[in-house]
């Protein structure tokens, strides 16, 4: 029922322009969403880079319907890359390959994804590709492995997403192809037959998952605010003498910003997602109505910072934990990759 609310309310054309001149709504969306203009969203990333924490820019807007639009935000995503060149930001992008025209024709997907490509790689930049829900899984990798990576095999990367049953496969490929994964749990709503439906089950895959990635496979991007993972994920670094350089913590723009904070105190990297755009209220509705307990995990993330930085100024030792995971997307450059490296 709450679902097909949100979903609803998604496709509400009079709800979305409410909502864009409501201060509430606007003031909660600021949270999650970097504003809905260029320039907005990139000084969220020069805030972000002061903080010593790369980022991935994401241009809201998911599948388009026509070639005009999909050659649209090939440019939009061009031009993108430019400023974050000009303005000497700590930056890559991620893309939906649905707004690259996936859904209108390939070639065309193909054409305007590889101009995007192109210009990341005059700039020495990275293009991350966004995993949408199963029934693209497999279209995407063929893409990737078939048509982008033999081009731009530093300058392209994937998401995999531990509740699929294939992604212990697909990890092996990725590490055997030496392209740089982020992994995830995964947001989509997705039927029994293709995904793990306990939250165990799906935990155990990210374990293995990442255990694989950090072990053998190239820079991997560690997508979760699970504090239990993120500290399995430390163990495991050094139970096997992984340096920090070799990996990234990743995060949503606005959840938990105290553990994005102290892993970079720590000395590790870190990477957040940063959606902007004018379409935040359909992307804020849509992820919720993926998984609506996505809700309570959003405004979840916001108690338990706040609960924790107030026993940090009490002088009292954090502990709150957070149990839930979200979507994220991300970047990755190169076989090894200190606080000092490039954007790639």
């Amino acid at each position: 029922m709450l679902r097909n609310t949100l979903l609803y309310l998604s496709n509400q054309q009079q709800v979305f322009r409410f909502v864009r001149h409501n201060g509430l709504a606007k003031r909660f969306a600021s949270r999650f969403v970097a504003g809905e203009t260029v320039e907005g969203a990139l000084d969220a990333v020069g805030a972000l880079n002061a903080r010593g924490i790369r980022a991935s820019l994401d241009l809201l807007g998911e599948s388009v319907t026509n070639a005009d639009e999909a050659r649209q935000t090939g440019r939009e995503y061009v031009r993108l890359l430019e400023r974050i060149q000009e303005r000497g930001l700590d930056a890559n992008v991620s893309v939906k390959l649905t707004a690259m025209g996936q859904d209108v024709d390939e070639q065309l997907c193909v054409d305007t994804i590889t101009s995007v490509l192109e210009t990341a790689r005059r700039y020495g930049n990275f293009v991350r590709l966004d995993m949408e829900s199963s029934a693209y899984t497999q279209r995407t990798l063929d893409l990737f492995y078939g048509r982008l990576y033999p081009a731009f095999p530093e300058n392209v990367g994937i998401v995999l997403q531990s509740y699929l049953f294939r992604t212990d496969d697909d990890v092996a490929r990725a590490n055997a192809e030496r392209c740089r994964v982020r992994i995830c749990k995964g947001a989509y709503k997705e039927p029994p037959s293709v995904a793990y439906p306990d939250k165990a089950d799906v935990d155990a895959g990210y374990v293995r998952a990442m255990h694989a990635l950090m072990r053998d496979g190239r820079y991997p991007g560690l997508a979760t605010h699970d504090e239990r993972l993120v500290d399995e994920a430390k163990r495991f670094a050094r139970a096997e003498g992984i340096g920090p350089e070799r990996f990234e913590f990743q995060m949503l723009y606005g959840v938990r910003r105290d553990l994005q904070d102290a892993l970079v105190r720590e000395g590790y990297n870190m990477r957040v997602y940063v959606p902007f755009g004018t379409q935040w209220y359909p992307y804020l509705m849509r992820r919720l109505a993926e998984r609506p307990a996505n809700v309570a995990f959003m405004t979840g993330s916001i108690v338990k910072e706040l609960v924790r930085g107030r026993r940090a100024g009490n002088g009292a030792p954090p502990r709150a934990r957070v149990t839930g995971d979200a979507p994220e997307r991300e970047r990755a450059h190169a076989d090894v990759a200190g606080p000092g490296a490039d954007r790639r």
